[in-house]
């Protein structure tokens, strides 16, 4: 289905800038992204992508311009930004020593959701991410490709309506890639939910992006 200029815009930023010093990180980003598409974000590393995930996390903030989501100004407003945004980094980080489902139930209390709805949660998400047999293992004994899994699952935990997701391919073996990249899908998809992939790796994320932004040198 194409998606037309009168659908909902969900990611929005305007004249989106960020300086440091006499470097420019990203300049002037004028972007909307609609609801429940898969938008990539594509450049080499150093291009400006990460500071651009950063001010619409309301991490960063910016040095001209602005970022919105869901019409929440992502630095006057960010904790209503983070209520409904889920990040995935790059490298996720999970205790170690705690199994997977332990790990979720950590992040679900941080949320704020009760203990019902957690279990209820963690047992759906784990067999929706595939890792209902490793539920009760040791994270340190997860691959590669389970912990993007599972990360996903984390993400999820709070039913984000925005995610974005770090480098989800890095470091995965091509049947890991198809996974990952087939759950990405799956969740704009299926939930409508908006997906913005930042990457370095063209060829991979192109594969499942509505749209693609690529991102030169903060441009």
């Amino acid at each position: 289905e194409t998606i037309t200029m009168d659908d909902r815009v969900v990611i929005k930023t305007e004249g989106l800038t960020k300086k440091y010093g006499d470097f420019t990180a990203v300049n002037n980003l004028n972007l909307e992204i609609y609801e429940g598409e898969i938008f990539g974000l594509l450049g080499p590393n150093g291009a400006g992508k990460t500071t651009t995930i950063l001010m619409l996390l309301g991490l960063t903030e910016p040095t001209q311009g602005f970022a919105r989501i869901n019409d929440y100004d992502t630095i006057k407003e960010t904790l209503k930004v983070k209520r409904m945004v889920g990040y995935l980094p790059d490298n996720v980080g999970f205790y170690e020593d705690m199994t997977g489902r332990e790990n979720l139930r950590f992040v679900g209390k941080l949320n704020g959701l009760s203990s019902k709805d957690i279990e209820e949660r963690i047992d759906y998400l784990l067999d929706r991410v595939r890792l209902s047999e490793a539920g009760d293992k040791k994270v340190g004994t997860y691959s590669r490709g389970m912990r993007q899994r599972l990360g996903i699952a984390d993400t999820l935990m709070k039913d984000p309506k925005v995610i974005i997701i770090d480098e989800p391919t890095l470091g995965l073996d091509p049947e890991g890639i198809q996974d990952i990249l087939g759950l990405i899908t799956d969740l704009a998809r299926k939930d409508r939910r908006t997906v913005l992939i930042s990457s370095h790796l063209l060829h991979q994320v192109q594969k499942i992006c509505d749209r693609v932004g690529i991102f030169v040198k903060g441009n």
